[in-house]
């Protein structure tokens, strides 16, 4: 038996469950040494993913070392390439894999921007630091 995802009717594309995508994605981070990784649940907040993951890199080489590794995990896994935005300057790095939506910085473009802040909406408790495990 294969260890590919089956493919879906509809789309032709195989299937992933979103947490397992969730799961694979904080492990890819964890495994890439990435710092403070803060995963936001976006499910019935927002239509755009289920999950927002937002994590940093020390240097710019690490954050576009990260997203790389990512991005072939995620490929592997479901048999498309995420969209990536910013790898080229590496300071914020952007990748859309539909339900998880994964936010890569330099630290102090992600003080700047302060992405946790904006899509706390309103909550009392800041979102949680991630484990792989989660």
């Amino acid at each position: 038996m294969s260890d590919r995802p089956t493919e879906t009717a509809a789309s032709g594309r195989p299937s992933i469950d979103v947490e397992d995508l969730h799961r694979l994605v904080l492990q890819s981070l964890d495994d890439d040494q990435a710092v403070e990784v803060v995963s936001i649940p976006l499910a019935g907040k927002s239509s755009i993913a289920d999950h927002m993951v937002v994590a940093s890199g020390r240097s710019t080489r690490q954050v576009a070392s990260m997203a790389t590794k990512l991005a072939d995990r995620i490929k592997e896994k479901v048999g498309r390439s995420p969209r990536i935005e910013g790898l080229p300057a590496a300071d914020w790095v952007l990748i859309d894999a539909d339900d998880v939506i994964v936010h890569l910085f330099r630290p102090e473009v992600r003080t700047f921007y302060n992405l946790e802040r904006m899509w706390a909406f309103g909550d009392e408790a800041a979102p949680k630091a991630a484990s792989p495990g989660a």
